[in-house]
């Protein structure tokens, strides 16, 4: 992936003012780099005294109080993929308390949340203090960060202990590097052995991906064309719905060249402002590319957005910073998506994901082979409809949509932290390994 020059990551992370780490994402991808940038965040913006916890109870409740904090309890790309854990969590042994203190507050997918959980508490309007005074009151086992630094966050609201046992998950992909925070929610694949050392928390390790998913996400009856979107109804159309913040010049580079060597084929990007559009267009012009080969998708309802993938013939994802609810959200609509693999949290989520889809075959491990397998995809129909074929298969049987699964390992996972806190011992890495037999009727042996 495209890094900024060394030195001047090196002297970003070394000056007096600490910078967004969520920035610095799609910048480098270097964990060891991240990390620091997170714990200096941490140390400079997360100075209160800790309240002190409860005396730790002696026997385990019948039901885990278990407290979600989010801006995102709406339309939202965390939201679509935890409806279905949200709707799925055992509420016998699970009591569920949702904490939104985002300003969108209507809209179905609010409504869903709001249904699925035992209690709804909406805090936009509290202090940190506040918030904090009200959760504890609640008696909260686990306290889960569902923002980490990305966009609203209220991540200062854990440095008062909401909870003995405080969680990193889903929405910030990679350390927070704060000392108020137990455990990262991860798997093998984004944190591989040799990345460990650069995540403070301990981790949960789940088995296939992290990321949950909800399987009843609704994808729109549509009778669209390619024409309504801009698209050319008969050349080969690359897609890529990510954030525009995440493209840099490494994969914008090798784009192009396809664009170049597949005659009449377009790349289709999510429009984010007109300023963003000149200059991507701009940038293509200067590769030799007529800009009109880059279409820009507006915004759309979520099923309308799943259901305009069909139009698409291959997601092609970014380095350092993957796709991640858009690679879900690719493959729920039967898009294949090819990836390439990177060393930091943030840029090997694809892989997570393609793996517990069951097509590895389309994570790659260098910009080259990156280039010649979407070429070759490009240039052979029947090998691409082989690859769509056995996705279409997958979806349905493969772990990775498979949310009440998804939902018992993630709850086994929070169980055995408990426990563990329970017992007395520190905050240790916990492997999740799913059962060999099969449990309510569901296979977990995958």
């Amino acid at each position: 992936g495209y890094d900024w020059p060394a030195s001047a990551c090196a002297r970003l992370a070394t000056q007096k003012n600490a910078i967004s780490p969520f920035t610095m994402l799609s910048l480098a991808d270097n964990a060891a780099l991240q990390l620091r940038f997170s714990r200096k965040w941490a140390a400079e913006k997360y100075t209160s005294t800790k309240h002190p916890l409860a005396a730790r109870p002696r026997v385990k409740l019948e039901r885990l109080r278990v407290g979600y904090f989010s801006a995102d309890f709406h339309n939202h790309a965390t939201l679509y993929l935890m409806a279905g854990l949200l709707r799925e969590h055992d509420k016998s042994q699970f009591e569920v308390y949702a904490y939104s203190y985002g300003r969108s507050k209507s809209g179905e997918w609010r409504e869903r949340a709001e249904s699925d959980v035992g209690h709804f508490v909406d805090v936009s309007d509290l202090s940190a203090h506040a918030i904090a005074d009200l959760a504890r009151t609640h008696g909260l086992d686990i306290a889960i960060d569902l923002k980490g630094y990305t966009t609203n966050t209220r991540s200062d609201l854990f440095q008062h202990r909401l909870a003995s046992i405080q969680i990193n998950f889903l929405g910030y992909p990679g350390s927070m590097g704060a000392d108020f925070i137990d455990y990262i929610v991860a798997d093998p694949i984004v944190i591989p052995d040799d990345q460990r050392s650069h995540h403070s928390e301990r981790v949960i390790y789940l088995p296939h991906s992290y990321q949950p998913n909800d399987n009843t996400r609704e994808i729109a009856a549509t009778t669209t064309t390619r024409a309504d979107f801009g698209l050319p109804e008969d050349g080969f159309v690359f897609c890529c719905f990510n954030n525009s913040y995440k493209i840099s010049p490494c994969e914008f580079d090798i784009w192009m060249r396809l664009l170049g060597k597949v005659k009449g084929s377009v790349l289709w990007l999510l429009r984010a402002n007109r300023w963003c559009e000149h200059n991507l267009r701009q940038e293509a012009v200067s590769r030799g590319i007529a800009p009109e080969r880059l279409v820009f998708a507006d915004k759309a309802v979520h099923a309308q957005h799943l259901a305009r993938h069909k139009h698409a013939d291959l997601f092609v994802d970014t380095f350092n910073y993957n796709a991640h609810t858009t690679a879900s959200d690719a493959l729920w609509a039967g898009l294949p998506v090819v990836t390439k693999v990177g060393q930091q949290f943030a840029a090997r989520v694809s892989a997570s994901l393609l793996t517990a889809i069951g097509l590895p075959e389309l994570i790659t491990e260098t910009e080259d082979a990156y280039e010649a397998l979407i070429l070759a995809l490009a240039t052979d129909p029947i090998r691409l409809s082989e690859i769509k074929a056995k996705l279409s298969v997958n979806r349905r049987v493969y772990p990775l949509f498979d949310t009440k699964r998804y939902t018992r390992y993630f709850e086994a996972g929070l169980h055995q932290a408990y426990d563990s806190y329970l017992a007395g011992q520190s905050p240790h890495d916990i492997w999740v390994c799913p059962p060999s037999a099969t449990t309510n009727g569901t296979d977990l042996r995958l």
